[in-house]
């Protein structure tokens, strides 16, 4: 009877020890099955059912679908998370890992990139294609020096005065309420120039703003005029083009660092790709948002002599004023060296 007793015993041993393996093989299995993804937390100013918006959702499902859900990107549209400036706080305290950013948004991570973005520098968007093509890699070294990854480019596109009252002057636009995004340096100082007292507002403010009679001007893109609904409030929108508006999306190295080296290299190409998709949309819906705007009532407006004989005057003092505050001489220079390049091969063309 022992000896059954210890056959049985022994009998028993490899079974009891399959039956763990078993286990906790199961028990791995379904972990690795249930695990969460990688989630990557960005923001945007831009609104829910924009250009940018419905773009941004297509890659944000590619990575998902690629990546076989092991990274989700998650975005927070229509300034839900604050102005850029609060944005960029909460990236850096950790809450967010990103944002797709105008220029203004990436000047507070690195102020010099606004070179790219001076009034009255380009005339065609070949100009700025051109050159921003050839100093993007330049800036991408600059915010990696600062933690951060800059992506491939973005845009917002020309930007225009809109307004309640036509404004055809410079007496004209200093005699209106116009606002004056508060992080804006560029235009403060191009305000300053042309002796214009700017509204100082955050982008979520200038609708209800507009509504109320805070401000009766504004400055924008057609298109982020129409997505953010300013194109009710005015009347009137200028032909002449300030600037024209970069962008760009940005994330933190240590959220990258959380990937695999092969997703990692995904996420960055898919994100590459949708930038140059974002790119051709949005010039071509900036152009179906100004003829929408014009049809639904909104004048363009023509703007004399003496205003674009200011803005150019101010635009000029504004490059120099800025140089050695915002962004160096080099930098300055290297701009005006592409910009002139491309220009001397049209020309020769």
């Amino acid at each position: 009877m022992r000896d059954l007793n210890l056959v049985r015993h022994r009998g028993a041993a490899p079974s009891a020890a399959l039956g763990a393996v078993t286990a906790l093989t199961l028990a791995a299995l379904a972990g690795g099955a249930t695990a969460d993804p990688l989630e990557i937390r960005m923001a945007t100013l831009a609104p829910d059912g924009s250009s940018w918006m419905k773009i941004l959702g297509k890659g944000s499902s590619e990575i998902e679908l690629k990546t076989e859900k092991r990274i989700r990107v998650k975005y927070y549209a229509g300034g839900v998370q604050g102005d850029e400036r609060d944005v960029v706080r909460k990236i850096n305290l950790g809450q967010l890992d990103g944002a797709a950013l105008t220029s203004v948004g990436l000047s507070m991570i690195d102020e010099s990139i606004r070179v790219l973005e001076l009034p009255r520098m380009f005339a065609t968007v070949e100009e700025i294609d051109y050159v921003a093509d050839k100093m993007w890699p330049y800036f991408q070294k600059k915010f990696e020096a600062k933690g951060f990854q800059l992506q491939d480019r973005g845009e917002v596109g020309w930007v225009y005065f809109l307004s309640k009252n036509e404004i055809k002057s410079v007496a004209d636009l200093k005699s209106q309420k116009v606002w004056l995004w508060g992080d804006d340096s560029i235009v403060r100082a191009t305000y300053k120039k042309l002796g214009v007292s700017g509204v100082p507002l955050g982008v979520p403010e200038v609708e209800p703003a507009l509504t109320t009679g805070r401000i009766n001007a504004a400055y924008g893109s057609p298109l982020a005029a129409v997505a953010l609904q300013w194109n009710t409030k005015v009347k009137y929108m200028t032909s002449l083009p300030m600037s024209f508006a970069i962008g760009g999306t940005v994330v933190k190295l240590d959220a990258l660092k959380k990937m695999t080296a092969a997703d990692q290299a995904l996420y960055v190409k898919i994100a590459k790709g949708m930038s140059k998709v974002l790119r051709k949309q949005i010039r071509k819906d900036n152009e179906s948002a100004s003829k929408q705007m014009e049809r639904k009532g909104v004048k363009i407006s023509a703007p004399s002599e003496d205003l674009i004989a200011g803005f150019d005057k101010a635009a000029v003092e504004v490059w120099k004023e800025l140089t050695g505050k915002m962004y160096s001489k080099a930098e300055l220079e290297m701009v005006l060296k592409h910009r002139d390049e491309f220009r001397a091969k049209q020309t020769a063309n």
